[in-house]
């Protein structure tokens, strides 16, 4: 019985993001989501409470696999500078894996942008990756391999350059060409935060 469920609830997810990827996350209607995974309402509504939480659900789980990701990429790398070209590397992967979802992403992002309670959820993420490279950028600068500066502000510029990536991703796929632009971005920034040398003005 439990897998059955569970096998009914990994159909509407599949269903819903072929959905949303195709026709948008507004264009997307909770009747079509049910058509295409072969499931009634009821079984629809038991496991979800409405649309906005099976795109939650599909969000959360791509960002934990993310996430999971990056925390090995980041602790197995011999220095900081370097884990975050590891994380640049991923880039090319998690741009074909998640190739035509960006934009529902974008879709989803806006519209929680006029629903305080949604924009929470939304902004999640964000604030996590946020800690997640504060903290590493602290950690660079006491193990020494970045120079002394603001952790926070250095994160946000990462994640500004990320969401950049993304964005181009969206609008000129070919253009980006995958990582490199991540990679090259990366790279740059970090060069600019080496550690000073005797010597230097």
């Amino acid at each position: 019985m439990q897998q059955r469920s569970e096998e009914t609830r990994a159909h509407i997810l599949k269903s819903a993001l072929s959905l949303f990827s195709k026709n948008g996350y507004d264009a997307t209607s909770v009747a079509e989501i049910c058509q295409a995974a072969g499931v009634s309402k009821g079984a629809f509504y038991h496991h979800f409470v409405s649309k906005q939480a099976v795109f939650q659900s599909l969000l959360e789980g791509w960002l934990s696999g993310l996430n999971l990701q990056m925390d090995a990429l980041l602790n197995a790398a011999p220095d900081v500078p370097s884990g975050f070209m590891r994380l640049a590397s991923m880039a090319g992967p998690v741009f074909r894996d998640a190739q035509g979802q960006f934009p529902m992403f974008l879709e989803f992002w806006t519209q929680s942008s006029r629903d305080p309670a949604l924009w929470q959820t939304a902004i999640a993420p964000y604030r996590h990756f946020l800690e997640l490279f504060s903290n590493t950028l602290a950690k660079g600068i006491q193990q020494g391999s970045i120079r002394p500066m603001d952790p926070k502000l250095t994160a946000q510029a990462l994640l500004a350059l990320a969401m950049g990536v993304v964005l181009q991703a969206v609008m000129d796929p070919q253009e980006t060409a995958g990582g490199s632009v991540a990679e090259q971005g990366i790279r740059l920034l970090f060069e600019g935060l080496k550690p000073h040398q005797e010597g230097d003005q």
